[in-house]
């Protein structure tokens, strides 16, 4: 059969892109390898508790009466109404050593606030701090929109920072666009505990404030706070759900159970895959939302791999994965001293020289991140219980060393140094544990089909993310819609699989 589009992968970017495509009236086929959609936007049961694989808080959403741009899509999608949405006022709470913790305010001034009180030293600084972050998103956004309407082809960020017109109508973009996190945050504070309070979102990208994108810092911050995070009753699942509903309503199909094993490719031209049974199907455009390593160099016969993508990749590293305890207590969050529902439990204040730790099996010293979604939504688990997500960012390789015996034995050792350093902070908590499940690495691998179990994509540093993400094509009518090539996470991968879509839509059009 002949489909307009095929779509490889339920994950974010494909459900997305998808159900644009569907609602256009494009005849639209989505395989998924699992029987369940939404790759990282999923669930899964043990015991009397359901548990969020993935989803921290929700960006992008902004209020009913000023919708953030993730919230105008899903009134696009229709799904908007079909979820019960909760706003989260806090942000995250940072725990440092020696007892020091701060929660940091869904709010600029509160923010602004907290932290002065905290630090008062450094209020100037802070004030400076949080003026040149909302410059920066502002130009980021004002030359996003300048690049959509320019009929000339974009240079490279590198050579356009340079330019005299640019850094006059740009300054702060030229001026931080290409540096380190931890680089600003030392122009900014003399204070480490400070930095720590403001920085939490790298353990979001799973890169040290070293190596981290201040753009990619500023820009989260500055999403968060004016559009304000958000959960959803039911988790991620409902979402992942109410769009694959949307596809199958438009007429979309989709395939459950059903992964694809070959892109047929012809004269550097894709135009059709066969799927795990042996069926053959043919499109116009292949949308793949697997990693463009496993799509060029496991699905795509070796002769049809053109070297521009060899080439292409080779500068690109693979990211970290992680290792996480999903926990049902039979107790209510408060009874262990679990306030908020996004912590940051640091072992060390030098979480650049922590982070090394990530390439080793145990998890003594890694930050610790940490959820209690029960806080914002008690209905998320049974009355008079709560859910705990625990775990660290840990690379896959080493795990992939393990023999079996040495896996299992390692995955419980780990899970009990996390439960261990729980304790310390949370006393009492492994009294109540009810059911626990632990993923590793090679968990990730195995549902999620990512090369050695990366959950975000490629390492999403200064030379492979922001403005050098992979995301050119190098085979006609193939491209790619996940975090692979973009920034990940779920809203920006929900957008980012709505503007793949609009492509293909406006190539038909020509």
């Amino acid at each position: 059969m002949h489909y307009d589009a095929i779509i490889i992968g339920a994950g974010n970017g494909g459900l997305s892109t998808a159900t644009k495509l569907a609602i256009e009236k494009k005849n639209v086929l989505l395989l998924e390898k699992h029987n369940i959609p939404g790759g990282c936007g999923t669930s899964f049961r043990r015991g009397r508790f359901e548990f969020e694989v993935a989803l921290h808080q929700l960006s992008q959403m902004g209020r009913p009466e000023s919708p953030g741009p993730l919230r105008e899509l899903f009134k696009e999608y229709g799904i908007e109404d079909r979820i019960d949405w909760i706003p989260i006022d806090s942000l995250y709470k940072i725990n440092l050593p020696g007892g020091f913790e701060q929660s940091m305010p869904a709010d600029r001034d509160e923010a602004v606030k907290v932290l002065s009180e905290s630090f008062p030293h450094e209020k100037e600084n802070i004030e400076r701090y949080y003026e040149t972050v909302w410059k920066f998103s502002e130009e980021t956004e004002a030359f996003l929109e300048a690049q959509k309407n320019s009929k000339e082809a974009p240079s490279s960020f590198e050579k356009l920072i340079t330019k005299t017109f640019f850094r006059t109508k740009f300054p702060t973009l030229a001026k931080y666009g290409l540096r380190t996190t931890q680089d600003v945050l030392d122009e900014f504070f003399k204070t480490k505990e400070l930095q720590l309070c403001v920085n939490t979102y790298w353990c979001f990208m799973g890169m040290p404030p070293e190596r981290f994108p201040f753009s990619i810092l500023a820009r989260v911050t500055y999403l968060y706070i004016t559009d304000k995070p958000y959960y959803l009753k039911g988790g991620s699942q409902v979402m992942s759900q109410a769009l694959a509903e949307v596809i199958q309503e438009n007429n979309g199909e989709i395939k459950y159970n059903c992964g694809c094993t070959e892109i047929l490719v012809k004269d550097n031209k894709a135009y059709g895959v066969i799927d795990e049974h042996g069926n053959k199907y043919t499109a116009d455009n292949i949308v793949s939302g697997i990693s463009p390593l496993d799509t060029y160099f496991k699905l795509i016969d070796k002769k049809d791999i053109p070297e521009s993508a060899v080439e292409y990749l080779k500068p690109y590293t693979v990211g970290i994965s992680a290792l996480t305890c999903f926990i049902g207590l039979d107790c209510p969050p408060e009874e262990i001293g679990f306030t908020d529902s996004f912590n940051l439990i640091y072992g060390d204040t030098d979480c650049n020289e922590v982070f090394k730790n990530s390439k080793n099996l145990m998890p003594d010293t890694d930050a610790l991140i940490t959820t209690c979604y029960t806080i914002d939504d008690p209905s998320v688990s049974p009355e008079g219980t709560s859910i705990i997500t625990a775990g660290a960012l840990k690379y896959g390789k080493p795990w992939m060393e393990l023999s079996k015996d040495e896996y299992y034995d390692t995955k419980y050792k780990a899970a009990d140094i996390i439960i261990e350093r729980l304790e310390e902070k949370f006393p009492g908590i492994r009294s109540h544990i009810e059911e626990i499940e632990v993923a590793t690495p090679l968990t990730h691998m195995r549902y999620l089909k990512h090369p050695e179990g990366a959950i975000y994509g490629f390492e999403q540093d200064l030379k492979s993310s922001v403005y050098f993400f992979p995301n050119e094509d190098k085979i006609e009518n193939l491209t790619f819609s996940n975090g692979w090539v973009n920034i990940c996470g779920f809203g920006p991968n929900y957008l980012y699989g709505n503007q793949v879509a609009e492509k293909i839509l406006q190539k038909e059009m020509k």
